[in-house]
């Protein structure tokens, strides 16, 4: 890696990957599934949208974001992160930012514009 690799720059490393399903009853089946074949526990669900497979799948139960599903990207500091990608022409799904939970007006969650292969990709801090 370089110093211009988001990987470098922002510890940026895959945070779950994203299963559409149409209502919370199917999520809540897909979730289930997903832990005993993976043999991990459900995940917390901070959002009433999804339910989780551990840390690794989040099922989402509104049908989701992506044809294909998508795919969650933890960053390290993700106000950088944007202003990095922004920097190099790429854009977000401004409509999609998400405020941290705790009120202090920080992103948690944003959307790239563009799906790749289908999927949907967001950036999220990690915790």
């Amino acid at each position: 890696m370089t110093a211009e690799s988001p990987v470098d720059l922002f510890d940026l490393h895959i945070a779950h990957v994203g299963i559409n399903a149409q209502s919370p009853q199917e999520a809540e089946g897909v979730a289930n599934l997903l832990c005993a074949l993976l043999g991990i526990e459900r995940g917390e669900e901070p959002f009433p949208v999804s339910a989780f497979a551990g840390t690794l799948v989040e099922v989402m139960n509104n049908g989701g974001r992506g044809e294909k599903g998508h795919i969650g990207l933890h960053v390290n500091d993700i106000d950088a992160a944007i202003a990095w990608y922004e920097s190099r022409g790429i854009e977000f799904d401004e409509r999609s930012r998400t405020l941290c939970p705790d009120g202090s007006g920080r992103t948690y969650l944003i959307y790239f514009k563009e799906q790749i292969a289908g999927f949907a990709i967001h950036l999220t801090i990690a915790d």
